[in-house]
C-alpha cells in the first residue's frame, strides 16, 4: 500500500505514471453521453471497455438502467454489462476483484483500456482499492432494520445524512440497503463509512488518466426528463412488472424500479411514477456531479478529441 500521491502533468492527474499500461477513465452523471464518448475513445485506441455502473451489470435490467444498445455493444467489447444476475450479491469490493481481473486480460493484449461509468465508489475501488470491512454488530443491524421498517425511508435518510453526510451526498438515497449499511457501520464502529473507505491507497500495475463529463446542468436535466419518457415508451413498465416478484432484491432498490413497484402497489399514479423517476434521476445526477468535481484525479472534458489530445501529450 502507498500513501495517496498524484503526479501532475499538463493539468492531468495520473496514478502510477511509471507503468506502461494506461487506463482511461471516463466518469460523469447519468444521461451525459459517457457511453458514446467511451466507445469513440476505445475505438481510437483499439481496445475494450470495462463498465463501472453498479446497475448495468444485471442481465434482468435493461431499459431502466439505460444499458448500452446492442449496436453499441457490438461496436466495442464491453465487460460488466449484463454479466450478473439480480440474485448475485454485487458491491464495490466484488467489482474491484472482477474489474482488476478484466483489466489484466485486456492489458495482456493492449496497452490501453477504458473504464466508463458513474458509480463513483466502484471507480474508486478499482483505482485505489478498499480495505476489508470490519463486522457489523448483529444487534445494531437488527435494531436499524426494525426502525427502518417502522419509521420508513425518510427517517433512514435523515439518520445517514446526520452521521455521514459525505457518503449521503454521493449515494442513491432511495436505496435503503446502502443507507442501512452506512448507518449500521457508523453505529457499530463510531466511524463514518466514507472516512473508512478513504483510509489507504493500494498500488496498481497501471497508470490511470481520469476524465468526467460536465454538461450544462439545465440541459442535462432536460435530457434526463426526456430519457425517462423514452424509457416508458420503450417498455420500462413491462420490464419492471416482470420483476415484481423480486422487488425486495437489493439490485432492484434503485431509481426507475422502486417507483414502478410503488405504482403497481397502488401507492402512486402512473403520472406520479414518471415524475418521481425523473426527479430522483435528476437528484442522483446532481450527486454524481458533486462527487466527480470533488475528486482531484478527475478533470472535466467535453469531447473525445480533447481526451485523445491529452493522452497524446502525456505519452
Amino acid at each position: 500500500m502507498q500513501k495517496k500521491a498524484w503526479t501532475l502533468q499538463k493539468s492531468v492527474k495520473i496514478f502510477n505514471f511509471h507503468s506502461l499500461k494506461t487506463l482511461i477513465v471516463i466518469g460523469g452523471p447519468t444521461g451525459s453521453g459517457k457511453t458514446a464518448l467511451a466507445i469513440e475513445i476505445a475505438a481510437a485506441l483499439q481496445t475494450e471497455i470495462l463498465s463501472a455502473d453498479s446497475r448495468q451489470c444485471y442481465r434482468e435490467m435493461n431499459i431502466g438502467v439505460a444499458r448500452p444498445s446492442s449496436e453499441q455493444l457490438e461496436t466495442i467489447p464491453h465487460h460488466f454489462i449484463a454479466s450478473h444476475s439480480i440474485q448475485d450479491e454485487m458491491n464495490a469490493a466484488s467489482f474491484e476483484k472482477y474489474g482488476l481481473n478484466i483489466l489484466n486480460q485486456i492489458f495482456e493484449k493492449n496497452d490501453y483500456a477504458v473504464v466508463c461509468g458513474g458509480t463513483g465508489l466502484y471507480i474508486k475501488a478499482l483505482l485505489e482499492g478498499l480495505d476489508e470491512m470490519p463486522p457489523i454488530d448483529p444487534l445494531i443491524r437488527q435494531q436499524c432494520r426494525d426502525e427502518y421498517h417502522e419509521k420508513g425511508i425518510q427517517w433512514l435518510q435523515e439518520q445517514v445524512k446526520d452521521c455521514d453526510p459525505e457518503i449521503y451526498d454521493r449515494m442513491d438515497i432511495h436505496n435503503h440497503v446502502r443507507l442501512l449499511r452506512a448507518l449500521e457501520f457508523y453505529l457499530s464502529h463510531r466511524q463514518t463509512l466514507s472516512s473508512y473507505q478513504q483510509a489507504t491507497i493500494k498500488s496498481r500495475p497501471f497508470r490511470a488518466i481520469c476524465f468526467y463529463t460536465n454538461p450544462d446542468r439545465s440541459t442535462l436535466y432536460q435530457q434526463i426528463n426526456q430519457r425517462v419518457l423514452q424509457m416508458m415508451d420503450s417498455g420500462l413498465e413491462a420490464e419492471v412488472y416482470a420483476l415484481r416478484n423480486f422487488s425486495s432484491f437489493q439490485a432492484l432498490q434503485t431509481v426507475g424500479y422502486k417507483e414502478c413497484f410503488s405504482y403497481f402497489n397502488g401507492l402512486i399514479t402512473k403520472e406520479e411514477c414518471i415524475a418521481e423517476i425523473q426527479q430522483h434521476t435528476r437528484n442522483y445526477a446532481k450527486r454524481q456531479i458533486t462527487w466527480f468535481k470533488q475528486q482531484d484525479a478527475f478533470i472535466p472534458i467535453l469531447s473525445a478529441v480533447q481526451i485523445l489530445e491529452q493522452i497524446k501529450n502525456l505519452l
